[in-house]
């Protein structure tokens, strides 16, 4: 079983040594809890050794993750001049109707190509699947993160359709061959949705106060086929990225 490290300091320990190849793993928590820093450390690493990544974004501005990571010492804007970190923005455009020949790409000197489109239908997991599926291929992309899945899952009045979608989405997902994250902005680990029934894995992100000071820590809830540590445990941000320390 062919299995990814992450590069994220004592955690692929955790998980009989990284991500298992090819399938879909869903990473939640609050705002400031590590995620986006978790998926940018995943694709980082792979990108060191030889497997391109792709960021996906939904929300933020590839620009201002660039900007936020680069205080890491991860060599991003590096990566992305080699093509070897690759950005891809579908948002916030999507927030308010979406043209089916808007195509917003990060290239490599990080210009930005934005064709404005028209009002649209809100954005539907289809078309930012389309979209994905052809930069994948166009690229042989090989590590994936999504920004988040929250932006798209919140598209439809009907519960029973979005849930739908959301499957359909996934496994989709699992057919492009890369290994992927899905990024969550769920609270609550007690909270299920589809994306956390259909992953392979749900790693979750805590962040909340103990003892008058701001704790952070993971905590791995689900890890198909992989033995894995189910404790919390304490994590803290270095000038390498997260580090995951010792259990809570």
């Amino acid at each position: 079983m062919i299995r990814h490290k992450t590069g994220i300091a004592g955690f692929d320990e955790l998980v009989q040594g990284g991500l298992v190849d090819k399938r879909i793993y869903l990473v939640s928590g609050p705002p400031g809890s590590g995620k986006t820093t978790f998926g940018i450390q995943f694709l980082a690493y792979g990108a060191t050794i030889g497997e391109l990544g792709l960021y996906v974004t939904l929300s933020e501005s590839p620009h201002n993750i660039v900007s936020d990571m680069s205080n890491y010492a991860l060599n991003i804007p590096t990566l992305i001049k080699l093509k070897k970190l690759l950005f891809l923005d579908l948002g916030p455009t999507l927030e308010y109707g979406y043209g089916d020949e808007l195509h917003s790409v990060i290239t490599p000197s990080f210009d930005s190509t934005n064709q404005p489109a028209p009002e649209a239908e809100a954005p539907s997991p289809f078309i930012v699947y389309k979209e994905i599926s052809n930069f994948v291929r166009q690229y042989d992309i090989q590590r994936l993160v999504i920004d988040s899945v929250s932006a798209i899952r919140f598209t439809s009045e009907k519960r029973s359709q979005e849930e739908k979608e959301m499957s359909r989405f996934m496994r989709n997902l699992k057919e492009l061959g890369c290994t992927t994250i899905l990024l969550s902005e769920l609270t609550d680990p007690n909270t299920y949705s589809t994306e956390q029934f259909a992953a392979s894995g749900v790693i979750f992100m805590h962040n909340f106060m103990r003892e008058d000071s701001m704790t952070r820590a993971v905590q791995i809830i689900k890890m198909r086929g992989t033995e894995h540590d189910c404790d919390m445990r304490k994590v803290t941000f270095t000038k390498q990225g997260l580090q995951v320390l010792e259990r809570m």
